[in-house]
């Protein structure tokens, strides 16, 4: 992730965000003309004041009188059309700029490894593609034009004075600087601030996020106050953090308010004893220098206000480009494409760690034969479901070499790799969506029809039938409308459906009852025949019926053999097992 910078605004990361803009560029380009148009327009209302007052209302001229007010209401209508133009348009533009910011940051997402999201915490990368992402808007709809326009503002009001009366001008500028200094010390105070600000937020969604999935669990555990006592201890951190902007606020403006008084008063001052002697200084100049110097310190007032929004939306940014940055992929490097494997396996020496120096994986080497079903058994945390992420290459192996059919994976392009493999997890996740597009996962190549028969085959067809909407029914979040193993046999059916050439049972049945496992059984006899199969189970039925069971012991192989030759080893690693496990199931 890059470093924090001290600056008050870095424009780098700005210019990394403004290319963004470039799909828009005739958009951008209006937008900053009818910045433009606007800070010129600003200054012709109170030129035509003037001229009133001076011409028009002093002479009492009726007629020229009625001139220059239908030209100030002309002026007017002409403001307000720009107005909408430019706050319409850079609104706009601010849109398909986070729209094109979030398509690249979730494809970004999509392809990164397990271990990424193992070590991420889910709320902070949904604030970052959510919240953060729309911040980053409000830089374009609220901040950068609208600096920028006021900017032009003052630039042209400021030498507008200074050519009308440079007397006068420089009563502005005596105050002026002060503004200028507050608004500087402002700026650098409020990139710090809102830095806190989005860092407690995401906190905050991560605490959020985490413990209403995990409700169950608080309630289970009678954990309710202590959650609650750390949900108050996080969101006063998070009121805090905004309290200190709102500090530095209250702080600004009352001095940008008092400067602004200060400049009238002088101008009603200086202008008005000028004005009296008559000194080169009329009525309507001094009324045209008031009203200037209000449409000049009210842009400074609003700066620090939109510098507030595009400081937040540069945090935003900031964080989302970090995640852009981080360099967390497979390296799909391989080019074979594999239409249907026959399905040999072979681990090669291969050694694998999740942190490094601490290997979980110590040199396995096995083969598992295209159409066998192999098993592989052993202790929580002896590496059985390791074995299966890097076969589908969700992580990099350190040393060592896995091939499909006698192929490198590492040469197979990952997409085609994994599109060759069906696995089904211990633990089954289902979205918030309907039965058949969890079971599809909305591939358009698998029919209805094809999920009913395979279902029927499976036998569950009546049990989802049985639902309301049979396979339209809406299973809610995380499928939390189904029981454990409805939900693993749907996991199950989800994998049956793909046709794979490899099936991977990682613990599949290890939460379903018997007649939920009698299912499964049933459907595993069917699908792994002619198939390769790598099953890790703890379930006597499935080991029983491997071809090879390959036995694990804190990230070595110590023994391989059919389920009756395994047992035949005196004191054998699986035997004790056997006995330990499966003797009183038997019984």
């Amino acid at each position: 992730m890059a470093e924090k910078s001290g600056k008050a605004f870095d424009f780098k990361l700005f210019r990394r965000l403004i290319t963004f803009t470039n799909p828009y560029r005739l958009t951008f380009y209006f937008v900053a003309f009818s910045a433009i148009i606007l800070a010129a327009l600003s200054i012709v209302n109170p030129y035509l004041l003037r001229q009133t007052i001076d011409r028009a209302i002093i002479p009492q001229n009726s007629d020229l009188l009625v001139q220059f007010v239908s030209l100030m209401l002309s002026i007017l209508v002409l403001d307000v059309i720009t107005q909408f133009l430019f706050i319409y348009f850079a609104n706009w533009l601010g849109q398909g700029v986070i729209r094109d910011i979030r398509i690249k940051l979730f494809k970004h997402m999509l392809g990164f490894k397990k271990q990424y999201y193992d070590q991420s915490s889910v709320g902070r990368l949904v604030t970052r593609a959510v919240s953060d992402i729309e911040t980053i808007a409000s830089i374009f709809s609220q901040g950068l034009f609208i600096i920028i326009s006021d900017l032009l503002k003052m630039l042209a009001i400021l030498c507008y004075m200074l050519y009308q009366s440079w007397q006068l001008g420089l009563l502005v500028f005596v105050v002026l600087p002060l503004v200028v200094y507050a608004t500087r010390v402002f700026q650098k105070k409020m990139k710090a601030a809102f830095e806190e600000v989005r860092t407690q937020v995401s906190n905050l969604n991560s605490f959020v996020q985490e413990r209403i999935t995990g409700m169950k669990i608080v309630q289970l555990f009678a954990r309710e106050e202590t959650e609650f006592s750390n949900f108050k201890e996080i969101n006063e951190k998070h009121k805090k953090a905004w309290i200190k902007t709102v500090w530095y606020n209250s702080i600004f403006f009352p001095i940008a308010e008092m400067s602004s008084s200060i400049t009238v008063g002088l101008i009603v001052w200086f202008g008005g004893l000028k004005a009296a002697q008559l000194d080169g200084i009329s009525l309507g100049l001094v009324i045209e220098f008031i009203q200037l110097s209000q449409i000049l310190f009210r842009p400074l007032r609003q700066i620090a206000d939109k510098f507030n929004t595009l400081q937040m939306g540069m945090v935003a940014a900031h964080r989302v480009f970090a995640i852009l940055d981080t360099d967390s992929k497979i390296e799909n490097k391989g080019t074979v494409q594999l239409d249907r494997i026959n399905g040999k396996i072979t681990f090669d020496q291969v050694c694998f760690s999740y942190i490094k120096d601490e290997e979980v994986l110590k040199g396995i080497s096995f083969v598992v034969e295209a159409g066998e079903t192999v098993a592989i058994v052993g202790a929580t945390g002896a590496g059985k479901s390791t074995i299966i992420n890097l076969l589908g290459r969700f992580y990099e192996i350190d040393s060592g070499e896995i091939s499909v059919d006698n192929i490198n994976i590492e040469t197979i392009d990952v997409k085609s790799l994994r599109s060759n493999i069906a696995t089904v997890l211990q633990d089954v996740f289902l979205f918030a969506d309907t039965i058949l597009n969890n079971i599809t996962l909305n591939n358009p190549d698998i029919s209805e029809e094809e999920v009913q028969s395979a279902a029927k085959e499976i036998g569950i067809h009546d049990f989802i039938m049985s639902l309301p909407g049979g396979y339209q029914y809406n299973v809610k979040e995380r499928g939390a409308m189904l029981s454990s193993g409805q939900r693993q046999l749907l996991s199950f059916l989800r994998a049956y459906v793909t046709n794979p050439s490899v099936l991977v049972l990682d613990e599949a049945t290890s939460s379903v009852d018997s007649h939920s496992e009698q299912l499964i059984q049933d459907a595993t006899n069917k699908i792994t025949n002619g198939r390769t199969s790598i099953v890790i189970a703890h379930r006597l039925a499935t080991i029983k019926n491997a071809d090879k069971i390959i036995v694990m012991d804190q990230g070595n192989i110590v023994e391989q053999g059919s389920h009756i030759e395994l047992l035949e080893i005196t004191n054998g690693y699986y035997k004790n097992l056997y006995e330990v496990q499966f003797a009183t199931v038997t019984e």
